[in-house]
């Protein structure tokens, strides 16, 4: 059973600690995240009661040498010739999972696009337009935080595009 909560306490993740200095409203949702699980993003949805529409999951790519975050519905796939294209690169791969983790401050499976460690150029899917709120990590494995897109993309400094592929 999830817990819902509106106040992260003191000592939350840094993407916490960062929605509560910017005064926006959010809402934490924990579960207990199982290590066996094979998608971190369907078990969070499932958890949750979401569904996998709401729930966004946090990719880190290389787009012609830079790091880039992708915010996709856990429903579908990141499109990366989309995400190069919306960044105005021309290729991208994912990247090296070492190199998201060092640069994010987060680990695989836990990458918040809020409060990282350095601020990537971030774009989120233009389908979290159609939801009055979303769910993306918390930081951590079995913590997400609910808010709406528009105020993940005024805090992340994101774009909004079509970079996702549906399932």
């Amino acid at each position: 059973m999830a817990k819902k909560t509106k106040k992260q306490q003191p000592g939350g993740t840094p993407a916490t600690v960062a929605l509560t200095a910017a005064g926006t409203a959010f809402t934490v949702h924990a579960y207990d995240h199982d290590p066996a699980s094979p998608s971190y993003g369907e078990e969070a949805a499932e958890a949750l009661g979401v569904s996998p529409d709401r729930v966004f999951k946090t990719l880190v790519a290389d787009v012609d040498g830079a790091l880039t975050v992708a915010v996709v519905p856990v429903a579908g796939s990141l499109d990366l010739k989309a995400l190069a294209a919306a960044v105005g690169g021309k290729r991208a791969a994912m990247a090296d999972p070492a190199a998201a983790e060092r640069t994010t401050g987060y680990v695989r499976g836990g990458i918040s696009p809020l409060g990282q460690r350095k601020r990537l150029r971030t774009v989120l899917d233009a389908s979290a337009r159609a939801h009055a709120t979303i769910c993306v990590s918390a930081g951590r494995r079995g913590l997400e935080v609910e808010l709406p897109a528009t105020d993940l993309a005024e805090l992340t400094g994101a774009t909004f595009a079509e970079i996702a592929r549906s399932a």
